[in-house]
């Protein structure tokens, strides 16, 4: 079943609304403040302007109303309203050859606002890693959320056999979303750092055995002007950082950030000591690093 969310203002709400008012139907979700049955498709509005359309009809049905909404490369329109009680979620690592991939999930509501912006949270992409270390540890006390941490052993096994580099990012997201929705308050939104399209994540969310219905958001940049992702990408970013740090201590090498000519220089010296099974254990073997790393073995 195909799955759209968008963003309406008060006064495109209300356009829908009168729209669909023929094509009401009755409503036993108090998180709804409407529900239609349009086309075959089910269309559930929400306080915080939120439209999610389900069934055959649901794109044509949502590019209807979203013709005049900016949208950038295909993702959700931007419209991030900061005091709405938000979930947000961020992974940390998939640009790096070594390490594995985390994400998080986190609540943050208006009343935490204060402390986050006098503790500095902000882009995890624009901190220090010092700053970084600093106040992860104080908003993973002080914020509700919910981290996963894949290994790059367990990331190897995974891909390309069961997932690829989106499909497993859909997968992680989903299911910390998921396990935080079981312990916390219901969000009125949920923000997605967007790494592809809608309907990409909603098909690779087909696959999933965890659901939830509360709609989703996948905007770009999203850490940049939500404080929910904020909060996500500096916990994702230390939890990478402490993986990264433990499995440089396991192989004897500085393993590095990033996937960059340092990396393949590493990697080369990973192979000559200890063969392929070291970068099992602390790569991503899929990506061209490897390869590159194979190469410049030869003249070490």
């Amino acid at each position: 079943m195909s799955t759209v969310v968008i963003q309406l203002s008060p006064k495109e709400l209300q356009k829908l609304v009168q729209s669909y008012q023929a094509d009401q139907a009755p409503n036993k979700d108090s998180n709804k403040t409407h529900f239609f049955r349009v086309k075959g498709t089910a269309v559930s509005t929400y306080k915080s302007g939120k439209v999610m359309f389900q069934g055959p009809q649901a794109q044509s049905l949502a590019d209807q109303w979203t013709q005049t909404a900016p949208t950038t490369k295909g993702k959700t329109a931007t419209r991030i309203d900061n005091s709405l009680v938000t979930i947000g979620t961020d992974e940390v690592g998939n640009g790096s050859y070594f390490g594995g991939l985390a994400v998080v999930a986190s609540l943050v509501s208006p009343h935490h606002h204060h402390r986050l912006k006098e503790l500095g949270v902000n882009d995890s992409k624009k901190l220090t890693d010092a700053k970084i270390r600093q106040i992860a540890p104080i908003l993973q006390a002080e914020i509700e959320h919910q981290a996963l941490l894949l290994s790059p052993q367990k990331y190897n096994e995974i891909i390309p056999s069961r997932y690829n580099a989106v499909s497993v990012k859909v997968a992680l997201h989903n299911q910390a979303i998921f396990l935080l929705l079981q312990k916390v308050e219901t969000p009125q939104q949920i923000i997605i750092d967007a790494f592809t399209n809608h309907t990409t994540y909603q098909n690779y969310l087909e696959k999933e055995t965890n659901h939830f219905a509360n709609p989703i958001q996948l905007i770009e940049k999203a850490e940049a002007q939500c404080l929910a992702v904020a909060v996500s990408s500096i916990i994702a970013r230390f939890l990478f950082l402490e993986q990264l740090d433990a499995l440089s201590q396991s192989v004897g090498e500085n393993l590095p950030s990033g996937a960059g000519p340092l990396a393949d220089k590493v990697g080369a010296l990973l192979l000559k000591k200890s063969g392929l099974e070291s970068l099992r254990q602390t790569a991503k073997l899929h990506f061209k690093n490897t390869q590159k790393a194979e190469k410049l073995r030869k003249n070490l």
